[in-house]
């Protein structure tokens, strides 16, 4: 029996690899089109637009199904940092689903490697190079631009995947740096599921089912200082690991 259920897992996978490349190549030339006619925010927003329905598009064949929690406190006329558990790929398409705004997230160089995907993604998130201390100092810089102009942005601040049987590897400092230097809510997300229905190290038992993402209160930084940073970090990583056990166990239902 198991070798049948590999033999279907791995056809799901090409599936899943097809109705990625069909959509993408559908929305490309919208989102480049975004970049080359409009500038900043308004530029970031339109190609999310397109994005959603590629998202939308892949979820749809390959039976990615949503539960969305607290969707209320996100407003959508405020600019955050969102701080997002990361488990699997599926949580890049699970982001661009389920945040009710644009947001410019940071993401690794390594990514522009890939064909015809790497045009698309040098072109919506912020690079960063984690061994290169200039990238890093860069990549700073270059969120904390977006902001400036009413963007939000993502991180995830594990800094890459967790291949780990723990709820969530230590994070970094930079999202929590970045929040309090200037004075941005930090807004969590878990997402919850994504490493069962496709396991970075074992991507051939990919299978449908329900992703479930939990937002959490903004955690409003006015006043804080890099004293503070520690203390926020924890903060947000016990917040985070709640969300995780409370979680887990839902009801199979969507929204």
């Amino acid at each position: 029996m198991k070798p049948i259920l590999r033999f279907f897992n791995i056809l799901y996978l090409l599936w899943g690899f097809i109705s990625f490349f069909i959509f993408m190549m559908l929305m490309l030339p919208f989102v480049w089109l975004s970049y080359v006619i409009l500038n900043g925010k308004k530029a970031n927003d339109v190609a999310f637009m397109f994005l959603n329905v590629w998202a939308l598009g892949f979820n749809a064949l390959m039976g990615y199904r949503y539960k969305i929690i607290n969707k209320e406190f996100v407003k959508k006329d405020k600019s955050y940092i969102f701080v997002v558990n990361h488990n699997s790929y599926l949580d890049a398409l699970a982001v661009v689903r389920v945040i009710p705004q644009s947001f410019k997230p940071l993401g690794k160089i390594e990514m522009t490697k890939v064909p015809i995907f790497g045009f698309i993604y040098k072109r919506l998130v912020i690079l960063i190079d984690r061994s290169s201390k200039e990238s890093r100092d860069q990549s700073v810089l270059a969120l904390k631009e977006q902001i400036a102009i009413g963007q939000s942005i993502l991180i995830f601040p594990e800094g890459t995947m967790n291949k780990t049987t723990s709820h969530l590897t230590d994070f970094y400092d930079g999202a929590f740096r970045i929040a309090i230097e200037t004075q941005t809510p930090i807004l969590p997300l878990t997402i919850i599921n994504t490493k069962a229905l496709m396991p970075r190290l074992n991507p051939t038992a990919i299978k449908p089912g329900l992703i479930t993402c939990v937002f959490s209160k903004a955690l409003e930084v006015d006043g804080l200082t890099l004293g503070d940073l520690p203390q926020l970090k924890a903060k947000v990583f016990a917040e985070m690991e709640s969300r995780l056990t409370l979680y887990k166990g839902i009801p199979k239902q969507s929204d």
